[in-house]
């Protein structure tokens, strides 16, 4: 399966481009890269990102892909699934889990179904963090086309899998944790990243 990363957003909250921001010494995407490499059920990775920050991203020596339609993540999900069937995981999780990803994709491949997504109890949803279908792709042609690019509603209109997250082990949970501010990244500050 490919590990897609995606690196197309414009860091609006954070003031900058995040995804480049350095912790311990390294930029902020490449902790999410190398995490996601050390799950066993990712084959590959790929990054979909924007034109701007392509030569970035190629430059840290990983295969890009390029989202041409920029138009949020419902894009960057579209442009990986053309390659196969992805785990999708958005570039600013540097405390990501590979067990936690193995696990949602081993649930993926036992459920056949077009997604498999992290769900919290009050059924918020964690669409950048979990396994899609290349089947998935249609529905999401469809959505983009008539201009309603939420993610969570093409998942929610599919007969999606979940993953219960409240269900999981404790530590699993700090794998959803994604970088929005610089005071996120003073969290990270003092962490095994």
């Amino acid at each position: 399966m490919i590990g897609a990363v995606l690196a197309g957003g414009r860091s609006r909250r954070f003031g900058g481009d995040k995804l480049l921001v350095r912790i311990d010494g390294k930029p902020l995407i490449l902790h999410t890269i190398e995490r996601v490499e050390l799950a066993r059920g990712v084959d590959e990775i790929v990054v979909i990102s924007s034109r701007e920050n392509a030569d970035m991203i190629e430059a840290l020596g990983y295969d890009v892909l390029v989202d041409t339609l920029m138009i949020g993540p419902i894009g960057g999900i579209y442009t990986a699934l053309s390659l196969g069937d992805a785990f999708v995981v958005a570039g600013d999780m540097p405390l990501i889990v590979p067990g936690f990803i193995d696990f949602i994709i081993d649930r993926f491949l036992e459920a056949k179904k077009p997604a498999c997504v992290p769900r919290w109890a009050n059924g918020y949803l964690e669409p950048l963090h979990a396994a899609y279908s290349q089947d998935f792709l249609p529905l999401l042609r469809e959505k983009i086309e008539e201009g309603n690019y939420a993610i969570n509603r093409a998942v929610r209109e599919s007969d999606a899998c979940y993953v219960d997250i409240e269900e999981l082990p404790e530590e699993w949970r700090e794998s959803l944790f994604n970088v929005n501010t610089r005071g996120d990244v003073e969290k990270l500050k003092g962490r095994n990243v």
